[in-house]
């Protein structure tokens, strides 16, 4: 069978860029193959060097594309890694609160339909075939009730779907994705696996998911490649790979750690006259003429665990960017945080400073490339960045949660040099390190692998265990939500 990608010993010419022994990979016709391991074990690395993007010595790496109407190697690979992007890759105007003010986003932004109609014609020409393949994308995706939106506007599942239309219109021979599921909906992670099931039969389009949730490996997929401790495993089959899963066991959160959250002193407490912690009364937050929250009403109450559901799209980042004072919008509506009403001259940081956050998009707007104890250290500020110098004890505040994230060994290593599941795991450490009475988690386990969301899942529950805290939890996985939640509320879309 013809060999599609062939790698032999390979060692990058960057050793900054190699691997802990040689890779050997061998891509054949037809083969489907995920690509599973631990973060920080390598996936993206390994990737890299299958795209060429870290040269090999040698003669390199051997690829075989043909039949192809692309002339280059490089134009039947298209890689795709899920960042949570509203601009460009280099985009340093993006700060975290911009999505949610419209005074602060350019008269001409781009549209979703911008950005389709680009990427459309940069693939190629315009044939009656390819529009046929656009069209049922945009079907499936649902894409064209989105192409109206500013890409700002976006929420962050609705941001993935763009992307991975934009690069299935280019119709590549190869497709490397990285993660694709996070952030989706259970409708549309469904929609996603029968059509990349789709596509690869009747395009004959083979593919590489890169996957830190080893839950979401598709059926579709015929041969897996674990990749951990540096080193590139061997290729195996997917029934092989699932016999061998069902032996691994991930210990999660150690006792003794649990008793040292539990033990940790109480910093300053809230002030407030009652248990509300989150008061909206018909609450409506519209961008022009898209609705996205209708009169809305919630009561969080000081204890409880709340679980927010709902479809990409539905407003539920725009409802927690409210809880956060980040949304300009608030100050028109009839809201409370922590007994106080909005806009009687409390401001956004008397509210942060008893708030501990992670999502998405903040992860998206940390471009900082400080020490990750830096990073740590920048929640006790509520700052994207760390703009005074903290003194000892709260370095070793910063330290205690570094250590139960598992993060001990990287106190020193940049922020933009971890990988995604790490940075995930700093930014975590971030939200819990003031000791917050309001913990808020916006998909906090996206990218983390099975024993990282064993250990952060513990946490949680741990966590919230201390006296009066208060936690909203969003995530399209119903497996992922801890123990501990108690209320759910559900958004349904406009």
């Amino acid at each position: 069978m013809k060999k599609i990608i062939n790698i032999e010993n390979g060692i990058t010419r960057n050793p900054a860029w190699r691997m802990a022994e040689p890779v050997n990979f061998t891509m054949l016709d037809n083969e489907q193959i995920a690509v599973v391991g631990p973060n920080g074990g390598g996936k993206s690395m390994f990737i890299d060097i299958v795209t060429s993007r870290h040269p090999l010595v040698g003669t390199g790496i051997e690829y075989d594309f043909s039949p192809s109407t692309h002339e280059l190697d490089s134009d039947n690979i298209r890689y795709i890694t899920f960042r949570d992007s509203y601009g460009s890759e280099n985009d340093r105007t993006y700060f975290l609160q911009q999505r949610w003010n419209q005074m602060e986003i350019a008269d001409d932004a781009p549209t979703v339909n911008d950005a389709l109609d680009e990427a459309y014609n940069l693939a190629g020409s315009d044939t009656a075939e390819r529009r046929m393949f656009r069209d049922r994308i945009f079907k499936v995706f649902g894409i064209d009730a989105l192409k109206g939106k500013l890409l700002l506007m976006l929420s962050s599942g609705e941001m993935r779907k763009l992307q991975l239309v934009k690069t299935l219109m280019a119709e590549p021979k190869l497709l490397i994705m990285d993660n694709p599921f996070i952030g989706l909906d259970a409708d549309t992670r469904e929609q996603l696996r029968h059509l990349l099931q789709t596509i690869t039969s009747e395009l004959r389009l083979q593919t590489i998911i890169v996957l830190s949730k080893t839950d979401d490996i598709p059926d579709y997929i015929t041969h897996v490649v674990e990749v951990r401790d540096m080193m590139v495993g061997e290729k195996m089959t997917l029934d092989e790979y699932r016999s061998l899963r069902k032996s691994y066991s991930h210990p999660g959160l150690s006792d003794e750690k649990k008793e040292s959250i539990l033990s940790l002193e109480y910093g300053e407490r809230y002030a407030t006259g009652n248990d509300e912690v989150v008061k909206m009364n018909d609450v409506s937050i519209r961008y022009g003429d898209h609705v996205i929250l209708d009169r809305l009403n919630w009561t969080i109450r000081k204890g409880e665990k709340w679980a927010l559901s709902g479809e990409n799209g539905a407003g539920k980042s725009t409802l927690l960017s409210l809880v956060c004072a980040d949304n300009p919008q608030g100050y028109a509506c009839d809201i409370a945080l922590f007994g106080k009403e909005r806009g009687t001259g409390e401001s956004i940081w008397d509210i942060k400073k008893h708030i501990g956050y992670v999502s998405p998009e903040m992860h998206r707007a940390y471009n900082k490339d400080l020490p990750a104890i830096r990073i740590v250290a920048s929640g006790l500020m509520d700052s994207i960045g760390l703009y005074a110098r903290p003194d000892e004890k709260d370095y070793a505040k910063c330290r205690f949660w570094m250590s139960i994230f598992g993060l001990e060994d990287m106190e020193e290593r940049t922020f933009l040099k971890l990988s995604s599941g790490e940075q995930r795991l700093v930014l975590l450490a971030r939200a819990f390190v003031k000791d917050p009475d309001l913990l808020i988690l916006d998909e906090p386990l996206h990218g983390l692998d099975d024993a990282n969301r064993m250990l952060v899942k513990d946490v949680i529950n741990t966590f919230v265990r201390r006296k009066d805290k208060t936690m909203i939890m969003v995530t399209h996985y119903q497996e992922e939500l801890p123990s501990c939640i108690d209320n759910h509320k559900m958004l349904y879309k406009r």
